[in-house]
């Protein structure tokens, strides 16, 4: 089954605002077994949507729009698709009592420009926002009806079978409960079940061609059964893609994930959407771990991925942002002297930073980072990029040099990146 996604939106095309439904709607699809084949993003304009879908009702089976379903002036999909079907608008009293109850429980008086949210195509199913006043909306499309629209190519062309067409408001915290709620029972009773696997290994210190290099062979016997394999880099970090379609998919994929499994091992540091900072907190919890941090040149950032974690506080036990020399002396310990001798990016101050951590806090393990984020600050000696990170434990204090020419803020991604996973692997140890 083809399914295609039409995000509507000018402030997409100008870049004010990040296209989230994307990569939200297609991984939800996917998980049903529908994979989107492809997704457009088109300005607020009547011309552009009902090209837009015009065209995508020619080639798939399920057409998603999102956003255009509100009460404002640039607000038109809902009008324009009706339009382009051929149908009427016709009132919808549920939906009024919707909006006036809505504007009720919030105090408000109800706005006259609501009143366009009522109107729905002749012949579509409607769905009431829990969490806004624009509804939902979902139409089937005969045969005829998209013999009648003018494709891409200029040409009428016959269309095989119904198509479905849904609706969805833009913001998301509107569009994505509808989804859930009322858009996917939609989808299990009228389109037919679709058999899909995905996993994804998440790996990390090995680039995206040595990656390619190691498993492709080995996994070529899958492929010619019908494996999917893709990669996707990131700075730091790597992931291993693997997908199957059809019967056996799900064996087809778990064969794959022994591979690769078996093959990058310790590289390989979660599964899916696994974040590293969510396995370093659960490895720590189940080994009953403690954790402090020093950092320098990450500014935060390496507190602020723990603490993301829900759970954080069972392992985290605080942490000491030394930015400067004296902060440096002054809450880690570390020795004038050091920072005269060797300079505070150095491995020397590093683990000085680190030791002095896991003294302050009494953890069982302290990661420390400095270094230089740039672009200015370099030296021929220590140019911009250079870190030093540090990790204390109770079997001493290591300290190991990278270089990450990057910018500033995919610096301190990176850096953090390297700091975890060292820590991952050394606490699995």
């Amino acid at each position: 089954m083809n399914v295609e996604l039409i995000t509507t939106g000018s402030e997409l095309m100008l870049g004010r605002v990040l296209n989230t439904h994307q990569q939200w709607l297609c991984r939800r699809l996917a998980d049903l077994g529908h994979v989107v084949t492809r997704q457009v993003a088109v300005a607020d304009t009547g011309d552009e949507i009902q090209q837009a879908v015009r065209e995508a009702l020619g080639r798939a089976d399920l057409v998603i729009t999102t956003g255009g379903l509100g009460p404002t002036t640039d607000d038109i999909t809902r009008e324009r698709i009706a339009e382009l079907l051929g149908r009427k608008l016709v009132f919808q009293p549920d939906i009024r009592v919707h909006i006036e109850n809505f504007f009720a429980q919030k105090g408000r008086s109800l706005p006259a420009g609501t009143s366009v949210e009522t109107m729905v195509p002749e012949g579509a199913l409607f769905f009431l926002n829990a969490m806004g006043t624009a509804p939902g909306l979902a139409m089937q499309v005969s045969p005829a009806e998209c013999e009648q629209l003018q494709l891409g190519n200029g040409k009428a062309r016959a269309a095989q079978g119904v198509k479905w067409l849904i609706l969805l408001p833009g913001p998301p915290r509107e569009l994505r409960p509808m989804f859930d709620r009322q858009i996917v029972p939609l989808l299990k009773r009228e389109l037919a079940d679709e058999l899909f696997a995905c996993h994804t290994l998440r790996t990390s210190g090995i680039g995206e061609s040595r990656v390619q290099e190691f498993v492709a062979a080995p996994l070529q016997p899958l492929v010619e059964r019908g494996l999917g394999i893709g990669y996707c880099a990131r700075p730091g970090e790597v992931d291993v893609r693997l997908t199957a379609s059809g019967a056996g998919a799900d064996q087809r994929v778990r064969d794959g994930l022994a591979v690769v499994q078996k093959i990058l091992g310790a590289n390989i540091y979660g599964l899916d959407d696994e974040e590293i900072e969510e396995v370093v907190v659960r490895l720590l919890t189940a080994r009953k771990k403690t954790l402090a941090l020093a950092e320098s040149c990450t500014g935060g950032n390496l507190a602020h991925r723990i603490t993301n974690v829900a759970g954080a506080s069972e392992i985290f036990l605080g942490g000491v942002v030394s930015y400067s020399n004296a902060a440096k002396q002054n809450l880690l310990g570390v020795r004038a002297a050091t920072l005269a001798a060797h300079g505070a990016v150095s491995a020397e101050v590093a683990g000085e930073m680190a030791q002095g951590a896991r003294n302050q806090f009494g953890a069982d393990f302290a990661l420390a980072v400095t270094g230089i984020a740039g672009p200015g600050g370099g030296t021929p000696e220590k140019p911009v990029g250079t870190v030093f990170i540090a990790l204390a434990s109770a079997s001493g204090v290591t300290a190991k040099k990278f270089l990450n020419v990057w910018d500033r803020a995919t610096f301190k991604q990176v850096t953090t990146m390297q700091a975890l996973e060292w820590l991952r692997q050394a606490a699995s140890a």
